[in-house]
């Protein structure tokens, strides 16, 4: 607890009219904390619903942010919310994804009309601040009352909601009071850090430097907006073809690898990416165009996600690595799934725990499905089975299945994917001599791919 809050209402400059602002002291029936796709989906839902939803944002719509490949499991949702005519219009259509192979093209394509159960044949690459905007609009025109440039600090729960506290960017102090919290602040995890329930992921740790370029080759015909994923020696790097001549390319890779970088960070990662096999020949013509960002400490996982008056969703939960382009998925799929068990837990408390328990359950379940292969990926063993994929008892079907996001149903996709992790296992245990060589390879790779500069700093 903090004391007596000051009870005042938001600035006008900050509140975005929709259903009028609240009045200072009055109650809110939901605090939803995060105006990215999670937040705005589940305001949307409970807006729609009657409920008086204050959605909070810590920045000013429009603005940049990463996780731009969204999946084909996600337009259903984005047909929930109505928007789905509006996210096509402003993205580019992408009909699956490619990675390194051995055939005549040099790369694999699983395209997501090839899953096991498809439900959409494709899904879109958008501008986040193009897709979270419109959003964030469709929010309000539900009739969520809106405060941007506003960061919540503090939470204190009680019997029958929560206070929280709230900072402008003005540096004025602002209290709201809602019956429910959700949290939706993405990789900001408030209320996992507040409560101390914020941990690193046990298995996998990585970093990430990404930015926008122009001029950057794409693939031809229908696979023009696919997503392409290249490895290095110790991660991947992502290539997402956006609107006009924009491309978004990042690399995610082991800390260390950020910490030693030598140079400055835009010739560090134009160094490092030039030099991946089959990516150099597409950026012959590229130019940085802005966007320039690191980041580090990139896998965390919360032990709760949910508790008396509280929710998280999405990033705010968990975040692995984006290798599979996920993070925008779980966000849309839980911020709906916590709208709804909010709306009924408001009008029947006595279901929150068994609503809640089902819940975690199921996003742990998802997470832990794409978690795995996000592990293995770079190993010896996971290359080949992604460059020579099989379809024996259609499991090259269900990896299509998990690479567009169907993850939070079964549907003949479970036992395959534990059939391939037999396979995996197995093939590990007679590659054993050639997973030591790679190792060895590996290490030695890396020290010359990542000379050490020891002015080199931490990630920004």
């Amino acid at each position: 607890m903090f004391g007596q809050p000051t009870q005042q209402a938001p600035p006008q400059s900050s509140l975005t009219a929709s259903a009028g602002a609240l009045q200072p002291g009055e109650l809110a029936d939901v605090l939803v904390i995060g105006a990215g796709p999670g937040g705005c989906a589940a305001a949307t839902w409970l807006a729609r619903r009657g409920r008086r939803v204050l959605l909070v944002e810590k920045d000013r719509h429009p603005r940049f942010h990463i996780g731009e490949s969204l999946l084909p499991m996600s337009m259903p949702l984005l047909d929930r919310l109505g928007v789905r005519e509006a996210v096509e219009a402003v993205g580019v259509i992408k009909r699956g994804a490619d990675f390194p192979g051995e055939n005549a093209l040099g790369y694999h394509v699983f395209r997501f009309t090839e899953s096991l159960n498809p439900t959409a044949p494709y899904a879109v690459q958008v501008r986040r601040e193009d897709f979270d905007r419109l959003l964030f609009d469709n929010a309000c025109a539900a009739g969520a009352i809106a405060v941007q440039d506003t960061a919540v600090r503090q939470v204190a729960f009680h019997r029958d909601g929560a206070v929280a506290l709230a900072t402008t960017k003005q540096g004025q102090e602002v209290a709201y009071r809602a019956r429910y919290v959700i949290d939706a602040s993405g990789r900001d995890t408030l209320l996992g850090k507040l409560l101390g329930l914020r941990r690193r992921h046990r298995h996998h740790q990585s970093a990430a430097l990404y930015a926008h370029y122009t001029g950057v080759g794409r693939r031809s015909g229908d696979d023009a907006g696919n997503i392409s994923i290249y490895r290095t020696v110790d991660g991947w790097v992502w290539v997402i073809p956006l609107p006009g001549d924009v491309t978004s390319v990042g690399l995610v890779c082991g800390p260390q690898t950020l910490r030693q970088r030598a140079g400055d960070t835009a010739g560090f990662l134009d160094r490092t990416l030039r030099a991946v096999p089959g990516l150099g020949e597409r950026l012959a013509f590229a130019r940085l165009a802005g966007n320039l960002h690191a980041t580090g400490n990139y896998s965390y996982e919360c032990t709760r996600k949910a508790g008396r008056r509280w929710i998280m969703v999405g990033d705010a939960g968990a975040f692995v690595d984006p290798i599979f382009s996920s993070g925008v998925h779980f966000a849309l799929h839980g911020g709906l799934a916590a709208a709804e068990l909010v709306d009924a837990v408001l009008d029947a408390p006595a279901l929150e725990r068994r609503l809640q328990r089902a819940y975690v359950a199921s996003e742990r379940a998802a997470l832990a499905r794409v978690s795995w292969f996000i592990v293995r990926f770079n190993t010896p063993v996971m290359r080949a089975l992604f460059a020579n994929p099989r379809n024996d008892w259609r499991l090259r079907e269900a990896m299509i299945s998990m690479l567009a996001g169907d993850l939070h149903r079964d549907a003949g996709i479970g036992w395959r994917l534990r059939v391939f992790k037999v396979i995996y296992y197995l093939s590990c245990l007679r590659d054993v001599p050639a997973w030591l060589r790679g190792s060895v390879q590996t290490r030695r790779r890396r020290r010359e791919v990542y000379p050490t500069d020891s002015r080199a700093g931490e990630p920004s």
